[in-house]
C-alpha cells in the first residue's frame, strides 16, 4: 500500500463529519490515559498486533494521538497520527458493522486538523489502505515509490 500526501490548508471543516456520527450516538473524542490498556486491547483483538503496538506509542505523545469513536461507551473505531513517524496519520480502523456511517471520515478529518493545528502544511498518510477513499475525502495524492516506504523490512 502506497503513502498519501494530505495539504492540510485545503481539508474540509470537520464539523459536518462529527456532527452526522454524534447524530447517530456516535462520540468522537480523544483518548486519555487511563484508557491506554483498554483502547490498545481492542485494537489487538479486532486490528492485530502492529496497529495495537502503534496505538500503544500514541498515547505516550502529549498531547494524546488517538483519536476515539464511542457508541454507548463502547469503542466502534480509532484513528491515531504521529504514532510510527512525525507528521504521519494512521493506523486507524472502524468495527465492520459500523461502516459506512461516516465514522472513519470523521475520524481521519479531525486527525488532520489535529495535525494541522501542530503546525504541518502536509500530512502523510501511512500505507493508506483505501486510496479511494482518502483521495475523495481530503484529496490526498499517491506517492510514488512509496511502497513499501519506510514499512521496509517490518516484522
Amino acid at each position: 500500500m502506497p503513502d498519501m500526501l494530505v495539504k492540510l490548508y485545503e481539508l474540509p471543516d470537520f464539523k459536518p463529519f462529527v456532527d452526522r456520527v454524534t447524530a447517530q450516538g456516535v462520540q468522537i473524542r480523544r483518548a486519555m490515559a487511563p484508557e491506554k490498556l483498554l483502547v490498545t486491547r481492542w485494537v489487538k483483538e479486532h486490528f492485530g498486533d502492529h496497529w495495537a503496538s502503534e496505538v500503544d506509542v500514541s498515547f505516550s505523545n502529549k498531547p494524546i494521538t488517538c483519536f476515539l469513536a464511542l457508541h454507548e461507551k463502547e469503542i466502534v473505531g480509532f484513528a491515531c497520527y504521529e504514532a510510527t513517524f512525525k507528521n504521519f496519520f494512521g493506523p486507524t480502523g472502524v468495527l465492520e458493522n459500523f461502516r459506512g456511517k461516516g465514522i472513519g471520515a470523521a475520524l481521519t478529518v479531525v486527525s488532520l486538523h489535529e495535525m494541522k493545528n501542530l503546525g504541518y502544511a502536509y500530512a502523510i498518510i501511512g500505507a493508506a489502505g483505501p486510496v479511494d477513499f482518502y483521495r475523495k475525502l481530503t484529496g490526498a495524492t499517491v506517492i510514488e515509490g512509496s511502497e513499501p516506504g519506510p514499512y521496509k523490512g517490518l516484522m
